[in-house]
């Protein structure tokens, strides 16, 4: 049972997911891992904006599932992967909010990278 508090966006914190047309390929180890024209942009308060990719434009052979969970009020629960090509810096380098609150269902499917974690994320505007 999840008893955890549940908290709607609003002009306090707000969030807002938005269709992204620019082609966004993540690389790691020489492999791209993601190559998308399909992305969201989630902006969320002062965070900076986050690009959650289609899981059908990432390559999910690279990535492995961890045991790694966290919660946001705002999302849900959050699920994460690690990229064994990236050693230990990649550790839980993917998020996804597989059943994210209805605010931002829109995410649902797809899945995040910390752009630490991984060699390069460029961004080409549409």
């Amino acid at each position: 049972m999840n008893s955890r508090v549940q908290r709607i966006p609003g002009p306090d914190h707000p969030i807002e997911v938005t269709p992204d047309a620019s082609h966004i390929v993540v690389r790691i180890g020489g492999r791209v891992l993601a190559d998308t024209r399909s992305a969201l942009t989630l902006r969320e308060a002062s965070y900076p904006p986050v690009h959650y990719i289609p899981r059908k434009d990432v390559d999910m052979s690279l990535l492995e599932r961890t045991d790694h969970q966290t919660y946001c009020p705002y999302k849900g629960d959050c699920s994460y992967y690690s990229i064994p090509l990236g050693g230990d810096r990649s550790v839980n380098a993917v998020w996804t909010y597989e059943h994210p609150y209805d605010a931002v269902a829109p995410i649902k499917d797809h899945l995040a990278f910390y752009t630490t974690r991984v060699d390069d994320i460029s961004v080409t505007p549409a």
